[in-house]
């Protein structure tokens, strides 16, 4: 039996999972194009499960597609040199991982090639780059950065350049043909020295939250599987009260589903749904825990989690707008 995943990224064979359709289709067609893009949104939102999905997605349509993920988490304060050291290994191993995937080996070339090569700065990366492109052939490679936040500080801007330059050169094959840079900062709130961002190429994509239906298609997939039905009142109170945020909704639901003892026979009421409610509130979440922390530093953030709880579609333009220029301010007072 499947469950709602709260715990990293989840899977189709053990969770239930919304598909993102159109999302997932309008993300594919941006790599395609060969546009730089950047994920942004908040901790346990689906960032990750998101472009897993992407790149699946994007091989089974077209195999001359060659992706690979990276993750910036572990880089949090390493020395530049050591970060781009570490860089190329894992290059090299999502590179040998993506042929293992595909049931064949890398060309002698290639692995003679990345087995020499050593990255200690951007202007090397670049070079990497341009010779990894006549290794691949016809292969379009594609890097997903995961975590990018964890980045050093001290090799953001240069690393920045070096894809924006490999971006506008446009040489042919371009390498990367296409990134995806996932975190929970925009690239502007990267923007160190507060001069012109070094990434004004980028293609913004912000991962939205769960709508209603989207909602309705997660809980129907348990009810298939299980039998047990949510009343209608109670789907819609979940999403109201989330806001759709993915974890807060997965969350919700597990307790509905797994941990209240609710006998499968009988309907999900809102009585249940006023118990799980009043448990998951009692719970301690980072969600919310940063959301009190920013609030602390900037009073503006108060009123942005009182529309999140309120939350409805008039307001959602203005509060991500007014969420920016928040943490533009907070930025400027760290």
């Amino acid at each position: 039996m499947k469950t709602f995943g709260t715990e990293g990224p989840v899977s189709p064979e053990k969770n239930y999972i919304v598909s993102r359709t159109a999302e997932l289709t309008d993300f594919i067609d941006r790599i395609k194009q060969g546009k730089y893009l950047v994920i942004f949104a908040p901790c346990q939102t689906g960032k990750t499960t998101f472009f897993q999905l992407a790149l699946d997605m994007l091989v089974a349509e077209d195999p001359t597609y060659f992706p690979i993920e990276l993750n910036f988490e572990a880089y949090v304060d390493v020395d530049p040199v050591d970060f781009y050291r570490s860089l190329v290994e894992d290059i090299r191993e999502g590179i040998v991982h993506n042929f293992q995937k595909r049931g064949s080996t890398p060309t002698k070339a290639l692995m003679s090639f990345l087995d020499a090569a050593e990255i200690t700065n951007h202007l090397l990366m670049l070079r990497f780059f341009q010779h990894l492109a006549s290794l691949l052939g016809n292969q379009k490679f594609v890097v997903i950065i995961d975590e990018f936040d964890g980045i050093p500080t001290t090799a953001v801007r240069g690393f920045l350049h070096s894809l924006r330059r490999i971006y506008l050169t446009r040489s042919a094959p371009q390498c990367p043909h296409s990134v995806g840079i996932v975190g929970v900062k925009s690239i502007a709130q990267l923007d160190y020295d507060r001069s012109v961002s070094p990434f004004n190429i980028h293609d913004e994509f912000a991962l939205p939250n769960f709508t209603l239906e989207q909602v309705h298609e997660l809980l129907g997939q348990y009810t298939d599987e299980v039998g047990q039905v949510f009343a209608p009142e109670v789907i819609e109170s979940l999403h109201k009260q989330t806001g759709g945020q993915p974890f807060l909704v997965n969350r919700c639901a597990r307790i509905l589903t797994a941990e209240l003892e609710i006998p499968k026979i009988d309907p999900i009421v809102m009585e249940h749904f006023s118990s799980a409610h009043a448990r998951f509130l009692r719970e301690q979440n980072r969600n919310i825990q940063h959301l009190l922390t920013n609030i602390r530093r900037d009073r503006c953030f108060e009123r942005i989690l009182m529309e999140i709880a309120s939350y409805d579609k008039e307001s959602a333009t203005r509060e991500i707008s007014d969420h920016r220029k928040c943490e533009r301010r907070v930025l400027r007072g760290i």
